[in-house]
């Protein structure tokens, strides 16, 4: 979880010198949809490329900008870009699984019904490799979807 403030006199930092601020999501179209619903100019998707070029805007550690999806689909590679109307710079970038110990516990939280919709998407994906794997319909599918939304969410192994 995080928590965002807007407001006035929140910070003596002028309007739009914040840059680089991110948002992590779990499924970048799905961020990038709502906000364009919303009237928001969003970047396209894009990955860090290997080329070094200096600073970036919002930052990506120097890396120039290649546009579409990280090609391997790995998690925290996959961004988009925008600007609030004050002029400061956000990052999206999608999280489909965290890293090992960057999710304490097993809590799983979603922030929206398109969050939990895209981890659904993800866990049937994976439950249909599982019952092809044990060659019959799995009748604790439930269970199953659950320990994997689970899973996901705080770095764990994944079941397969």
């Amino acid at each position: 979880g995080c928590s965002v403030i807007f407001g006035k006199n929140v910070t003596a930092a002028a309007p739009g010198s914040a840059q680089g601020l991110y948002l992590i999501v779990s499924d970048i179209q799905a961020a990038r949809d709502e906000l364009l619903g919303r009237g928001v100019k969003v970047s396209e998707a894009f990955h860090a490329g290997d080329a070094y070029a200096g600073t970036d805007e919002p930052y990506l550690f120097g890396r120039l900008r290649v546009n579409g999806r990280d090609p391997e689909n790995r998690t925290y590679r996959t961004y988009a870009s925008f600007s609030d109307p004050d002029g400061n710079g956000w990052l999206l970038q999608e999280v489909t699984e965290r890293l090992p110990g960057r999710v304490a516990g097993t809590d799983t939280t979603f922030t929206s019904p398109a969050e939990l919709a895209a981890a659904l998407r993800r866990a049937a994906a994976a439950h249909g490799e599982h019952e092809k794997r044990i060659g019959h319909h799995d009748e604790g599918w439930p269970d199953w979807y659950a320990a994997y939304l689970a899973a996901e969410q705080a770095g764990q192994p994944l079941p397969s």
